[in-house]
């Protein structure tokens, strides 16, 4: 497929620097994973676009998540550098979300683009809820579970962030909060299960053939789009944990929340209309 006119992808390139920018301080400062905004981002440029066809979440999936490889170590060691990481829980959630990942690639290769929108619509969709509703009190255990619970809350985090793109911390957060877990402390933890999502899911996706894939893409990820988001993502993402270390992230948590619920609900009538 021939490259888009200049004015075209003008706009798309200004429009994903400052998505990128936005998804880096979202990252570093609520910890839910700067992908949660950058794949329905993705889905409606390279739909602008044209490119991707039937396998266009599939790419939007895979980019978002090259880019999370890069975000989570950056966050993961600021977090670090203020003591935050609870490196004893990333230990033993590691092996599970590790190969949950490499389980959801398996199946984000083998289903339909509207299958993975219909999937991130509605766990977007209910992760919004949950940001705008959800008890901060609420508590489903006094400390960290043990195995085989931990395997389990592990395994789906891995999984469904590896499906929709997402670094983890939209899971991981709300799950080690349930737990007894201090929220700063959930934060700087969940920006570590990225890495632990993000590199082997590239590494599946890599090796994805894509039919009508935007130019110079290897495998489901799309360069020009990783590299303009990466650039002002990793400039932001400190930002963002500058601030969660230093404000109380409940306002700007129920408006994204709202924002998020949008979205999701908007890719959902997608599929359906």
């Amino acid at each position: 497929m021939p490259f888009p006119e200049l004015s075209t992808l003008l706009p798309m390139a200004l429009a994903l620097i400052v998505i990128g920018g936005f998804a880096g301080v979202i990252g570093g400062l609520l910890g839910v994973g700067g992908g949660i905004v950058l794949v329905p981002a993705f889905f409606y440029a390279f739909q602008a676009l044209g490119y991707g066809g039937d396998q266009v979440m599939q790419i939007c999936v895979a980019t978002s998540l090259a880019t999370i490889v890069v975000t989570s170590l950056r966050s993961v060691s600021a977090h670090h550098r203020k003591g935050a990481v609870d490196w004893q829980v990333l230990r033993s959630w590691g092996p599970w979300l590790v190969l949950a990942s490499a389980l959801g690639v398996w199946v984000a290769s083998g289903v339909s683009s509207s299958v993975l929108q219909a999937l991130f619509g509605a766990l977007a969709g209910l992760a919004g809820l949950w940001m705008a509703f959800g008890r901060d009190s609420a508590r489903l255990g006094a400390e960290m579970p043990g195995q085989p619970l931990r395997g389990l809350l592990a395994s789906f985090t891995g999984f469904f962030s590896a499906l929709m793109g997402i670094g983890g911390g939209t899971f991981g957060v709300p799950l080690m909060v349930l737990f007894n877990m201090p929220i700063h402390r959930a934060i700087a933890t969940a920006s570590g299960f990225g890495v632990l999502i993000a590199v082997p899911a590239v590494i599946g996706f890599l090796f994805l053939r894509i039919d009508h894939a935007p130019p110079l893409s290897v495998g489901a990820i799309s360069l020009p789009a990783f590299l303009i988001v990466i650039g002002t993502t990793l400039l932001t993402t400190p930002w963002g944990v500058r601030l969660a270390h230093a404000m109380d992230p409940k306002p700007l948590k129920r408006a994204f929340a709202v924002f998020l619920t949008l979205v999701a609900l908007n890719m959902l009538r997608k599929v359906v209309f």
